[in-house]
């Protein structure tokens, strides 16, 4: 007996709805972010911030996920984080840009300046 067909997929919807963040702005590939995450050093705990630029975008409900693209002592580090996760406190949308790929995997060979994006004005 497969344990997931036995449970109506209405009860996990109504499970997982508890668990989302209601406060977080709506993000989008392309957009550049600044996110607060919460780190453990020893038995503190405190926020750190990073500023990068999604790279992609996986959407599933409760494990929406992206990943952030940012430069750390001039080397391009991408982390995949969580956005309903309980680490993750703040996400600040700094700038918006206009892109035609739903994933930016090309800014991964590019340095300098050819990494810019073409900003988005809405009205």
């Amino acid at each position: 007996m497969n344990f997931s067909s036995t449970i109506n997929p209405k009860v996990i919807d109504l499970l997982e709805s508890t668990y989302l963040k209601s406060n977080f702005p709506l993000v989008e590939i392309g957009d550049y972010i600044r996110l607060g995450i919460l780190i453990q050093e020893g038995n503190k705990e405190r926020t750190q911030s990073c500023r990068g630029v999604i790279i992609s975008k996986k959407n599933q409900g409760i494990n929406l996920s992206i990943v952030v693209r940012y430069s750390l002592q001039g080397i391009g580090v991408e982390r995949t984080f969580l956005v309903h996760s309980p680490r993750i406190t703040t996400i600040e949308i700094l700038k918006r840009s206009r892109v035609r790929r739903a994933k930016l995997y090309y800014l991964r060979s590019r340095s300098g300046k050819s990494t810019r994006l073409k900003t988005r004005f809405t009205n």
